[in-house]
Protein backbone atom coordinates (compact mmCIF):
# COMPACT_ATOMS: atom_id res chain seq x y z
CA UNK A 1 0.00 0.00 0.00
CA UNK A 2 1.29 3.27 -0.73
CA UNK A 3 0.10 6.71 0.86
CA UNK A 4 0.35 9.41 -1.01
CA UNK A 5 -0.13 13.19 1.17
CA UNK A 6 -0.18 16.09 -1.17
CA UNK A 7 -0.13 18.24 1.79
CA UNK A 8 -1.20 21.95 2.02
CA UNK A 9 -0.43 24.03 -0.76
CA UNK A 10 -1.32 27.59 -1.57
CA UNK A 11 -4.92 27.91 -3.89
CA UNK A 12 -5.47 31.56 -4.38
CA UNK A 13 -3.13 32.87 -1.50
CA UNK A 14 -4.84 30.95 0.99
CA UNK A 15 -4.23 27.50 2.47
CA UNK A 16 -5.96 24.78 0.58
CA UNK A 17 -7.61 21.39 2.22
CA UNK A 18 -5.54 18.58 3.11
CA UNK A 19 -5.56 15.30 0.46
CA UNK A 20 -4.86 12.25 1.83
CA UNK A 21 -4.45 9.37 -1.49
CA UNK A 22 -4.44 6.20 -0.01
CA UNK A 23 -3.61 3.57 -3.42
CA UNK A 24 -3.38 0.02 -2.75
CA UNK A 25 -2.04 -1.80 -5.51
CA UNK A 26 -2.62 -5.13 -5.01
CA UNK A 27 -0.47 -7.90 -7.64
CA UNK A 28 -3.76 -10.13 -8.25
CA UNK A 29 -6.85 -7.27 -9.14
CA UNK A 30 -4.92 -4.30 -10.08
CA UNK A 31 -5.44 -0.92 -7.89
CA UNK A 32 -8.15 -0.07 -5.32
CA UNK A 33 -8.46 3.33 -5.16
CA UNK A 34 -9.76 5.44 -2.01
CA UNK A 35 -9.40 9.16 -1.02
CA UNK A 36 -10.64 10.71 2.38
CA UNK A 37 -10.84 14.47 2.77
CA UNK A 38 -9.65 15.94 6.11
CA UNK A 39 -10.58 20.07 7.34
CA UNK A 40 -7.24 21.59 8.15
CA UNK A 41 -7.05 22.78 11.59
CA UNK A 42 -8.60 25.81 12.35
CA UNK A 43 -6.82 28.96 13.49
CA UNK A 44 -7.83 31.18 16.83
CA UNK A 45 -7.32 34.67 17.88
CA UNK A 46 -8.51 34.08 21.18
CA UNK A 47 -7.79 31.05 23.27
CA UNK A 48 -11.05 31.41 25.47
CA UNK A 49 -12.82 30.83 21.52
CA UNK A 50 -10.67 27.65 21.16
CA UNK A 51 -11.45 25.87 24.92
CA UNK A 52 -14.96 27.25 25.52
CA UNK A 53 -16.78 24.09 24.14
CA UNK A 54 -15.15 21.39 26.31
CA UNK A 55 -17.38 20.20 28.64
CA UNK A 56 -18.34 19.94 32.00
CA UNK A 57 -16.55 16.16 32.84
CA UNK A 58 -14.30 15.81 29.56
CA UNK A 59 -10.69 14.27 30.18
CA UNK A 60 -7.86 16.93 28.90
CA UNK A 61 -4.28 15.68 28.42
CA UNK A 62 -2.16 18.54 28.94
CA UNK A 63 1.46 19.05 28.07
CA UNK A 64 4.77 20.14 29.68
CA UNK A 65 7.22 19.00 32.33
CA UNK A 66 7.05 20.63 35.12
CA UNK A 67 6.37 24.06 34.28
CA UNK A 68 8.37 23.85 30.60
CA UNK A 69 6.05 23.58 27.80
CA UNK A 70 2.87 24.41 29.70
CA UNK A 71 0.09 25.68 27.58
CA UNK A 72 -0.55 28.78 29.78
CA UNK A 73 -2.88 30.42 27.77
CA UNK A 74 -5.37 28.06 27.40
CA UNK A 75 -5.11 26.80 31.20
CA UNK A 76 -6.04 30.21 32.00
CA UNK A 77 -8.87 30.19 29.40
CA UNK A 78 -10.67 27.21 31.01
CA UNK A 79 -10.34 29.06 34.40
CA UNK A 80 -12.97 31.79 33.01
CA UNK A 81 -15.01 29.19 31.25
CA UNK A 82 -15.69 27.62 34.93
CA UNK A 83 -16.05 24.09 33.35
CA UNK A 84 -16.01 21.22 36.42
CA UNK A 85 -15.32 17.73 36.39
CA UNK A 86 -12.42 17.39 34.71
CA UNK A 87 -10.06 14.69 34.50
CA UNK A 88 -6.56 15.79 33.54
CA UNK A 89 -3.63 13.83 32.58
CA UNK A 90 -0.76 15.18 32.63
CA UNK A 91 3.25 14.01 33.99
CA UNK A 92 2.35 16.93 36.87
CA UNK A 93 0.32 19.59 38.46
CA UNK A 94 2.44 22.28 38.42
CA UNK A 95 2.74 24.95 41.25
CA UNK A 96 0.12 26.00 43.44
CA UNK A 97 -0.32 29.76 41.60
CA UNK A 98 0.54 28.24 38.36
CA UNK A 99 -0.07 25.72 35.51
CA UNK A 100 -2.95 23.24 36.44
CA UNK A 101 -2.43 23.99 40.13
CA UNK A 102 -4.78 26.90 39.40
CA UNK A 103 -7.68 24.86 38.20
CA UNK A 104 -6.96 22.42 41.40
CA UNK A 105 -7.31 25.09 43.56
CA UNK A 106 -10.77 26.15 41.74
CA UNK A 107 -11.66 23.09 42.07
CA UNK A 108 -12.52 22.44 38.29
CA UNK A 109 -10.33 19.29 38.24
CA UNK A 110 -11.98 16.16 39.70
CA UNK A 111 -9.50 13.15 38.58
CA UNK A 112 -5.74 14.10 38.11
CA UNK A 113 -4.09 10.85 36.31
CA UNK A 114 -0.19 11.88 37.05
CA UNK A 115 2.92 10.56 38.36
CA UNK A 116 4.62 13.27 40.67
CA UNK A 117 3.17 15.60 42.47
CA UNK A 118 6.20 17.89 42.62
CA UNK A 119 6.26 20.78 44.01
CA UNK A 120 2.42 21.33 44.22
CA UNK A 121 1.02 21.18 47.85
CA UNK A 122 -2.53 21.41 46.65
CA UNK A 123 -2.10 18.81 45.11
CA UNK A 124 -1.19 16.51 47.50
CA UNK A 125 -3.04 17.72 49.95
CA UNK A 126 -6.62 16.93 47.92
CA UNK A 127 -4.82 14.03 45.96
CA UNK A 128 -2.26 12.28 48.17
CA UNK A 129 -2.50 9.89 44.95
CA UNK A 130 0.13 8.33 42.24
CA UNK A 131 -0.19 6.48 39.29
CA UNK A 132 2.30 4.98 36.67
CA UNK A 133 4.29 7.46 34.49
CA UNK A 134 1.69 7.63 31.92
CA UNK A 135 3.69 8.68 28.45
CA UNK A 136 3.52 5.05 27.09
CA UNK A 137 0.32 4.75 27.90
CA UNK A 138 -0.31 7.95 26.08
CA UNK A 139 1.82 6.77 22.84
CA UNK A 140 -0.42 3.73 23.38
CA UNK A 141 -3.69 5.73 23.17
CA UNK A 142 -2.29 7.35 20.59
CA UNK A 143 -1.33 4.95 17.82
CA UNK A 144 -4.94 3.04 18.96
CA UNK A 145 -2.92 0.55 21.05
CA UNK A 146 -5.65 -0.48 23.82
CA UNK A 147 -3.43 -2.27 26.69
CA UNK A 148 0.44 -3.39 26.68
CA UNK A 149 2.47 -5.41 29.05
CA UNK A 150 5.48 -3.54 30.82
CA UNK A 151 8.04 -4.52 33.68
CA UNK A 152 7.69 -0.98 35.39
CA UNK A 153 5.68 -2.04 38.49
CA UNK A 154 6.01 -5.48 38.80
CA UNK A 155 5.99 -6.61 42.53
CA UNK A 156 5.03 -3.38 43.54
CA UNK A 157 1.12 -1.77 44.06
CA UNK A 158 0.52 -0.93 40.88
CA UNK A 159 0.70 -4.76 40.37
CA UNK A 160 -1.06 -6.64 43.34
CA UNK A 161 -3.59 -3.61 43.73
CA UNK A 162 -4.00 -1.21 46.33
CA UNK A 163 -2.15 1.69 45.46
CA UNK A 164 -4.59 4.94 46.78
CA UNK A 165 -5.72 6.87 44.31
CA UNK A 166 -7.57 9.10 46.25
CA UNK A 167 -8.06 9.62 50.38
CA UNK A 168 -10.88 10.28 53.06
CA UNK A 169 -10.37 13.52 54.76
CA UNK A 170 -9.85 10.61 57.93
CA UNK A 171 -6.40 9.44 56.34
CA UNK A 172 -8.44 6.08 54.90
CA UNK A 173 -7.97 4.95 51.36
CA UNK A 174 -11.29 6.30 49.21
CA UNK A 175 -10.48 4.71 45.94
CA UNK A 176 -7.58 1.97 45.44
CA UNK A 177 -5.66 0.35 42.39
CA UNK A 178 -7.00 -2.48 40.90
CA UNK A 179 -4.41 -5.27 40.42
CA UNK A 180 -3.00 -5.90 37.25
CA UNK A 181 -2.90 -8.74 34.71
CA UNK A 182 0.85 -10.35 35.01
CA UNK A 183 2.35 -12.25 32.36
CA UNK A 184 5.67 -13.75 31.48
CA UNK A 185 7.78 -13.37 28.72
CA UNK A 186 11.58 -15.04 27.89
CA UNK A 187 11.57 -15.73 31.78
CA UNK A 188 10.43 -11.84 33.14
CA UNK A 189 7.64 -10.81 34.29
CA UNK A 190 5.09 -7.88 32.82
CA UNK A 191 1.74 -6.30 33.74
CA UNK A 192 -0.62 -5.17 31.93
CA UNK A 193 -1.22 -1.41 31.33
CA UNK A 194 -4.27 0.35 29.26
CA UNK A 195 -3.80 2.64 27.21
CA UNK A 196 -4.91 6.59 27.86
CA UNK A 197 -6.84 8.70 25.52
CA UNK A 198 -8.34 12.35 25.70
CA UNK A 199 -10.99 14.50 24.89
CA UNK A 200 -9.17 17.29 24.54
CA UNK A 201 -5.42 17.98 24.53
CA UNK A 202 -3.91 21.37 24.96
CA UNK A 203 -0.50 21.70 23.61
CA UNK A 204 2.05 24.21 23.75
CA UNK A 205 4.64 24.56 20.88
CA UNK A 206 7.00 27.35 19.69
CA UNK A 207 5.67 27.78 15.98
CA UNK A 208 2.90 26.44 13.97
CA UNK A 209 2.75 27.06 9.77
CA UNK A 210 -0.14 28.13 8.31
CA UNK A 211 -0.70 24.57 7.29
CA UNK A 212 -0.94 23.17 10.86
CA UNK A 213 1.86 21.92 11.28
CA UNK A 214 4.06 22.06 14.83
CA UNK A 215 7.46 22.81 16.00
CA UNK A 216 8.44 22.88 19.48
CA UNK A 217 11.95 24.45 21.19
CA UNK A 218 14.28 22.58 23.02
CA UNK A 219 13.03 20.34 26.12
CA UNK A 220 9.24 22.02 25.52
CA UNK A 221 8.26 18.98 23.59
CA UNK A 222 8.65 16.60 26.55
CA UNK A 223 4.83 15.62 26.96
CA UNK A 224 3.70 17.92 24.70
CA UNK A 225 4.48 15.32 21.60
CA UNK A 226 2.88 12.09 22.80
CA UNK A 227 -0.29 14.52 24.16
CA UNK A 228 -1.13 16.11 20.37
CA UNK A 229 -1.64 12.49 19.07
CA UNK A 230 -3.89 11.02 21.95
CA UNK A 231 -7.05 13.31 21.97
CA UNK A 232 -10.10 13.44 19.58
CA UNK A 233 -9.46 16.94 19.44
CA UNK A 234 -5.90 18.86 19.65
CA UNK A 235 -5.88 22.26 20.67
CA UNK A 236 -2.05 23.96 20.02
CA UNK A 237 -1.05 27.34 21.52
CA UNK A 238 2.20 28.53 19.77
CA UNK A 239 4.10 32.06 20.11
CA UNK A 240 4.33 32.52 15.93
CA UNK A 241 2.18 31.26 12.90
CA UNK A 242 4.29 31.17 9.81
CA UNK A 243 4.11 31.04 6.59
CA UNK A 244 3.86 27.34 4.40
CA UNK A 245 7.45 26.31 3.78
CA UNK A 246 8.87 28.17 6.72
CA UNK A 247 10.04 24.93 7.95
CA UNK A 248 11.71 21.97 6.22
CA UNK A 249 9.34 19.10 6.12
CA UNK A 250 11.87 16.95 7.48
CA UNK A 251 12.19 19.12 10.75
CA UNK A 252 8.56 18.54 11.39
CA UNK A 253 8.03 17.63 14.99
CA UNK A 254 3.89 17.23 14.58
CA UNK A 255 2.21 17.16 11.27
CA UNK A 256 -1.18 18.84 10.63
CA UNK A 257 -2.93 15.59 10.53
CA UNK A 258 -3.04 15.94 14.65
CA UNK A 259 -3.65 19.21 15.10
CA UNK A 260 -7.58 20.68 14.92
CA UNK A 261 -6.95 24.07 16.65
CA UNK A 262 -4.37 26.73 16.79
CA UNK A 263 -4.16 30.01 18.94
CA UNK A 264 -1.25 32.45 19.04
CA UNK A 265 -0.68 32.80 23.07
CA UNK A 266 -0.36 36.72 23.64
CA UNK A 267 2.12 36.49 26.58
CA UNK A 268 4.24 33.99 28.47
CA UNK A 269 5.17 33.83 31.93
CA UNK A 270 7.62 31.12 31.79
CA UNK A 271 8.24 30.17 35.18
CA UNK A 272 11.12 28.58 36.28
CA UNK A 273 10.81 25.79 39.29
CA UNK A 274 14.95 25.92 40.27
CA UNK A 275 17.33 27.67 38.88
CA UNK A 276 20.37 25.88 39.41
CA UNK A 277 23.98 26.78 38.36
CA UNK A 278 27.19 25.43 39.28
CA UNK A 279 28.85 27.09 42.30
CA UNK A 280 31.69 30.11 40.74
CA UNK A 281 35.33 28.93 41.25
CA UNK A 282 36.16 31.93 42.86
CA UNK A 283 33.38 31.75 45.35
CA UNK A 284 34.29 31.64 49.25
CA UNK A 285 33.05 27.93 50.13
CA UNK A 286 30.45 28.66 53.16
CA UNK A 287 30.96 27.09 56.89
CA UNK A 288 29.96 23.01 56.83
CA UNK A 289 27.01 21.78 58.62
CA UNK A 290 27.63 18.04 59.90
CA UNK A 291 24.95 17.20 57.72
CA UNK A 292 26.91 18.65 54.32
CA UNK A 293 30.04 16.69 55.22
CA UNK A 294 27.42 13.58 54.93
CA UNK A 295 26.07 14.50 51.60
CA UNK A 296 29.76 15.54 50.39
CA UNK A 297 31.09 12.24 51.07
CA UNK A 298 28.06 10.19 49.42
CA UNK A 299 28.56 12.48 46.05
CA UNK A 300 32.07 12.27 45.64
CA UNK A 301 31.59 8.21 46.04
CA UNK A 302 28.95 8.46 43.81
CA UNK A 303 31.15 10.19 41.34
CA UNK A 304 33.28 6.65 40.61
CA UNK A 305 30.63 5.06 39.39
CA UNK A 306 30.57 6.92 36.35
CA UNK A 307 32.68 4.79 33.28
CA UNK A 308 33.72 6.54 30.01
CA UNK A 309 31.42 6.47 27.59
CA UNK A 310 28.55 5.20 29.70
CA UNK A 311 25.06 6.67 29.19
CA UNK A 312 23.61 7.79 32.39
CA UNK A 313 20.13 8.72 34.37
CA UNK A 314 20.70 10.29 37.61
CA UNK A 315 17.98 11.33 40.21
CA UNK A 316 17.11 14.60 41.66
CA UNK A 317 20.18 15.66 44.62
CA UNK A 318 22.92 13.55 45.75
CA UNK A 319 22.72 12.17 41.92
CA UNK A 320 22.94 14.56 40.39
CA UNK A 321 25.37 16.84 42.44
CA UNK A 322 27.98 13.66 41.53
CA UNK A 323 27.84 14.73 37.92
CA UNK A 324 30.19 17.86 39.07
CA UNK A 325 32.93 15.84 39.92
CA UNK A 326 33.28 13.25 36.47
CA UNK A 327 36.30 12.55 36.13
CA UNK A 328 37.82 15.01 33.22
CA UNK A 329 39.45 12.75 30.76
CA UNK A 330 36.39 10.74 30.34
CA UNK A 331 33.01 11.54 29.19
CA UNK A 332 29.83 10.61 30.36
CA UNK A 333 26.31 11.54 28.69
CA UNK A 334 23.90 12.36 31.24
CA UNK A 335 19.72 12.23 30.11
CA UNK A 336 16.79 13.24 31.23
CA UNK A 337 13.18 11.74 30.67
CA UNK A 338 11.97 15.06 29.59
CA UNK A 339 14.22 15.06 26.70
CA UNK A 340 17.95 15.87 26.27
CA UNK A 341 20.76 13.70 26.03
CA UNK A 342 23.85 15.49 26.87
CA UNK A 343 23.23 17.80 29.60
CA UNK A 344 25.65 19.43 32.27
CA UNK A 345 24.75 22.12 34.87
CA UNK A 346 25.76 25.61 33.60
CA UNK A 347 27.98 28.08 34.91
CA UNK A 348 25.19 30.86 34.21
CA UNK A 349 21.32 30.84 34.47
CA UNK A 350 20.25 29.96 31.13
CA UNK A 351 18.58 32.19 29.17
CA UNK A 352 16.72 29.39 27.02
CA UNK A 353 13.86 29.03 29.65
CA UNK A 354 12.55 25.92 27.79
CA UNK A 355 16.01 23.88 28.86
CA UNK A 356 15.11 22.39 32.21
CA UNK A 357 15.69 18.62 33.36
CA UNK A 358 13.21 16.14 34.57
CA UNK A 359 14.11 17.69 38.13
CA UNK A 360 13.01 21.42 37.33
CA UNK A 361 16.31 22.61 37.39
CA UNK A 362 17.73 25.29 34.69
CA UNK A 363 20.74 23.09 32.67
CA UNK A 364 22.88 23.17 29.47
CA UNK A 365 23.88 21.49 26.89
CA UNK A 366 27.29 19.89 25.66
CA UNK A 367 28.49 19.46 21.66
CA UNK A 368 26.43 16.43 20.36
CA UNK A 369 23.16 16.89 22.64
CA UNK A 370 19.71 16.15 21.56
CA UNK A 371 16.32 17.01 22.35
CA UNK A 372 13.70 14.52 22.17
CA UNK A 373 10.19 13.81 23.34
CA UNK A 374 9.36 12.34 26.77
CA UNK A 375 8.08 9.06 25.12
CA UNK A 376 11.58 8.53 23.42
CA UNK A 377 13.15 8.99 26.45
CA UNK A 378 11.32 6.77 28.26
CA UNK A 379 11.88 4.32 25.20
CA UNK A 380 15.43 4.45 25.84
CA UNK A 381 14.87 3.83 30.12
CA UNK A 382 12.34 1.28 29.08
CA UNK A 383 14.61 -0.42 26.13
CA UNK A 384 17.66 -0.77 28.36
CA UNK A 385 19.82 1.36 26.61
CA UNK A 386 20.81 3.90 29.84
CA UNK A 387 24.20 1.83 31.26
CA UNK A 388 23.48 3.73 35.00
CA UNK A 389 20.86 4.97 36.95
CA UNK A 390 21.52 6.59 40.16
CA UNK A 391 18.53 7.81 43.05
CA UNK A 392 17.94 8.05 46.55
CA UNK A 393 15.93 6.17 48.20
CA UNK A 394 14.16 6.23 51.78
CA UNK A 395 14.67 1.81 52.27
CA UNK A 396 16.62 -0.20 50.06
CA UNK A 397 15.53 -4.22 51.33
CA UNK A 398 18.93 -6.40 51.31
CA UNK A 399 17.49 -8.74 48.19
CA UNK A 400 17.33 -4.84 46.38
CA UNK A 401 13.66 -3.97 46.31
CA UNK A 402 13.44 -0.11 46.26
CA UNK A 403 11.09 1.89 48.34
CA UNK A 404 11.30 5.64 47.64
CA UNK A 405 7.86 7.44 46.24
CA UNK A 406 5.57 7.39 49.11
CA UNK A 407 4.86 7.13 53.10
CA UNK A 408 1.21 6.20 53.00
CA UNK A 409 -0.93 9.03 54.31
CA UNK A 410 1.64 11.38 55.06
CA UNK A 411 4.17 12.01 51.94
CA UNK A 412 3.57 11.28 47.94
CA UNK A 413 5.68 13.14 46.00
CA UNK A 414 5.13 10.03 43.50
CA UNK A 415 7.54 7.84 41.66
CA UNK A 416 7.79 10.29 38.91
CA UNK A 417 10.52 7.87 35.93
CA UNK A 418 11.62 5.89 38.90
CA UNK A 419 9.48 2.69 38.42
CA UNK A 420 11.09 2.78 34.68
CA UNK A 421 14.70 3.34 35.68
CA UNK A 422 14.62 0.52 38.20
CA UNK A 423 12.50 -1.26 35.77
CA UNK A 424 15.29 -2.16 32.97
CA UNK A 425 17.04 -5.56 33.09
CA UNK A 426 20.18 -3.80 31.04
CA UNK A 427 20.14 -0.69 34.11
CA UNK A 428 22.77 -0.26 36.73
CA UNK A 429 20.78 0.63 39.38
CA UNK A 430 23.12 2.79 42.53
CA UNK A 431 21.32 4.13 45.27
CA UNK A 432 23.20 7.00 47.22
CA UNK A 433 21.67 7.79 50.72
CA UNK A 434 22.21 8.63 54.32
CA UNK A 435 23.17 5.10 56.22
CA UNK A 436 20.34 5.80 58.81
CA UNK A 437 16.80 7.84 58.96
CA UNK A 438 16.33 11.02 61.77
CA UNK A 439 16.49 8.99 65.35
CA UNK A 440 18.77 6.11 64.23
CA UNK A 441 16.25 4.22 62.41
CA UNK A 442 17.30 1.93 59.46
CA UNK A 443 17.30 2.23 56.19
CA UNK A 444 18.55 -0.89 55.58
CA UNK A 445 16.41 -3.20 55.72
CA UNK A 446 15.34 -7.27 55.69
CA UNK A 447 12.39 -6.16 54.43
CA UNK A 448 10.65 -3.09 53.26
CA UNK A 449 7.94 -1.83 54.76
CA UNK A 450 6.89 1.44 52.27
CA UNK A 451 5.46 0.90 49.37
CA UNK A 452 7.86 -0.67 46.59
CA UNK A 453 9.52 1.28 43.51
CA UNK A 454 10.64 -1.85 41.90
CA UNK A 455 11.48 -5.59 43.03
CA UNK A 456 15.07 -7.02 43.08
CA UNK A 457 16.30 -4.08 41.52
CA UNK A 458 18.96 -2.20 43.21
CA UNK A 459 22.56 -3.38 42.46
CA UNK A 460 24.81 -0.98 44.42
CA UNK A 461 24.11 1.15 48.13
CA UNK A 462 26.10 4.07 48.82
CA UNK A 463 25.79 5.72 52.11
CA UNK A 464 28.27 7.57 54.13
CA UNK A 465 29.47 4.85 56.10
CA UNK A 466 29.87 2.13 53.84
CA UNK A 467 28.95 0.96 50.20
CA UNK A 468 27.21 -2.28 49.71
CA UNK A 469 27.12 -4.43 46.62
CA UNK A 470 23.35 -6.65 46.21
CA UNK A 471 22.25 -9.62 44.75
CA UNK A 472 19.11 -10.75 44.55
CA UNK A 473 19.36 -14.13 46.11
CA UNK A 474 22.47 -13.41 47.85
CA UNK A 475 21.75 -10.62 48.98
CA UNK A 476 24.31 -7.77 50.47
CA UNK A 477 27.69 -7.79 50.56
CA UNK A 478 30.01 -5.05 52.25
CA UNK A 479 32.87 -3.78 49.76
CA UNK A 480 34.11 -0.64 51.24
CA UNK A 481 33.70 1.28 54.85
CA UNK A 482 34.40 4.58 55.72
CA UNK A 483 37.84 5.61 57.95
CA UNK A 484 38.04 4.52 61.44
CA UNK A 485 34.67 2.46 60.90
CA UNK A 486 34.53 -1.81 60.90
CA UNK A 487 32.38 -4.20 59.59
CA UNK A 488 30.63 -4.66 63.39
CA UNK A 489 30.11 -0.82 63.36
CA UNK A 490 28.01 -1.16 60.17
CA UNK A 491 25.99 -3.75 61.74
CA UNK A 492 24.81 -2.27 64.28
CA UNK A 493 23.39 0.61 62.13
CA UNK A 494 22.00 -1.69 59.35
CA UNK A 495 18.90 -3.54 59.44
CA UNK A 496 19.47 -6.83 57.91
CA UNK A 497 23.03 -9.27 58.07
CA UNK A 498 25.48 -8.94 54.97
CA UNK A 499 28.33 -10.75 53.90
CA UNK A 500 31.79 -9.24 53.86
CA UNK A 501 33.85 -8.96 50.98
CA UNK A 502 37.25 -10.63 51.30
CA UNK A 503 39.37 -7.66 50.78
CA UNK A 504 37.31 -4.29 52.76
CA UNK A 505 38.36 -0.74 51.04
CA UNK A 506 38.23 2.09 52.74
CA UNK A 507 35.50 4.16 51.33
CA UNK A 508 37.51 7.70 52.04
CA UNK A 509 40.55 6.93 50.15
CA UNK A 510 38.43 7.02 47.12
CA UNK A 511 37.18 10.12 47.65
CA UNK A 512 39.02 13.94 47.16
CA UNK A 513 39.42 16.15 49.58
CA UNK A 514 38.85 18.84 48.20
CA UNK A 515 35.66 21.49 48.96
CA UNK A 516 32.79 21.53 46.83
Amino acid sequence: MVNIVRGAALMNGKPASFILLNVCCWQTCGCYFSTSRQRPGRFYSDPLDAVKDIPNGATILVGGFGLCGIPENLINSLLKTGVKSLTAVSNNAGVDDFGLGLLLRTKQIKRMISSYVGENVEFERQYLSGDLLPTERIRAGGAGVPAFFTATGYGTLIQEGGSPIKYNKDGTIAIASEPREVCEFNGRHYIMEKSITGDFALVKAWKADKAGNVIFRKTARNFNQPMCKAAKITIVEVEEIVDVGTFAAEDIHIPSIYVHRIVKGDRYEKRIERRTVKKGQAEKPKPKKDSDVVRERIIRRAALEFEDGMYANLGIGIPMLASNFIKPDITVHLQSENGILGLVMPNEISSHFTLTLSGKETVTVLPGAAYFSSDDSFAMIRGGHINLTMLGAMQVSKYGDLANWMIPGKMVKGMGGAMDLVASAGTKVVVTMEHSAKGGKHKILEKCNLPLTGKQCVDRIITEKAVFDVDKDKGLTLIEVWEGLTPDDIKKCTGTDFEVNDIIAELQKLASTEDL
